[in-house]
């Protein structure tokens, strides 16, 4: 109940944080239709000082309103997941995770300019499934074959199969997702530990293990363990108290 309590509890930002990000994306492509005009210069440009600025505003810029809806669904599904089960880490896988993938673009990218929310979903895909492995607990485990059932297809685009697309961006977001599994530790839930893990587990203290000999054998009924010392009973005999005179 303590673990349920401490890392798997719901709150709003596991649906209001997603939500938001979303909205702002959203907000940005609305501004762009609606005053016509285009962002797609403040995406990640390659080995230049100005490219480097993509680094934060690529994930909000999208080139139209398919490439946008592509990456809706997967970014509010990731990102809640993020934020439900790994709660006390996930401001920092999300923003550790945006900062490296588009660094990473910025390094192996074509040059061009790089944009959308795409990177960030491989980002949150290579963390969810790789953490749930590393971690070894059975929710999280449980999470990682969901998310590869789910969007396990994703993997194909990490390599340049359409020219259209930043398959560098792909790639640098399973890099800094699978980097942040195995470096992040601290906050993530343990898996629940047996008495025979134990450090000070001793095997011959084992009362189930007394039950097997040598070979293996159960033995239904123990030996009782001789007595060190005689139980000896010793009886007080109290005399009934003469009838007082007069009765």
């Amino acid at each position: 109940m303590q673990e349920k309590e401490t890392h798997f509890k719901f709150n709003t930002g596991v649906v209001g944080y997603p939500l938001l990000f979303v909205l702002l994306i959203w907000i940005v492509f609305w501004f762009e239709v609606r005053f016509d005009i285009s962002f797609n210069h403040f995406g990640v440009y390659p080995r230049t000082i100005t490219g480097l600025r993509g680094i934060i505003f690529s994930p909000f810029i999208h080139s139209d309103i398919t490439h946008l809806w592509h990456n809706t669904l997967p970014l509010l599904i990731l990102s809640a997941a993020l934020f439900f089960f790994y709660q006390k880490n996930a401001w920092k896988v999300l923003c550790i995770g945006i900062f490296l993938t588009g660094f990473l673009t910025w390094l192996l990218g074509r040059p061009a300019n790089h944009i959308g929310a795409s990177g960030v979903i491989y980002m949150l895909f290579g963390f969810l499934f790789f953490k749930g492995i590393v971690a070894k607990h059975f929710r999280l485990i449980a999470l990682s074959f969901v998310v590869v059932f789910i969007y396990g297809s994703m993997v194909m685009y990490v390599l340049p199969i359409d020219p259209k697309i930043s398959w560098e961006g792909h790639l640098s977001g399973i890099i800094s997702g699978a980097a942040l599994a195995f470096f992040i530790k601290k906050g993530v839930v343990q898996p629940k530990k047996y008495i025979w893990e134990s450090e000070h587990y001793k095997p011959e203290e084992d009362e189930f293990l007394k039950h097997f000999d040598e070979n293996g054998n159960f033995i239904e009924n123990l030996p009782q363990e001789d007595l060190d010392e005689e139980i000896s009973v010793i009886y007080e005999y109290k005399s009934n108290t003469d009838k007082s005179e007069g009765e």
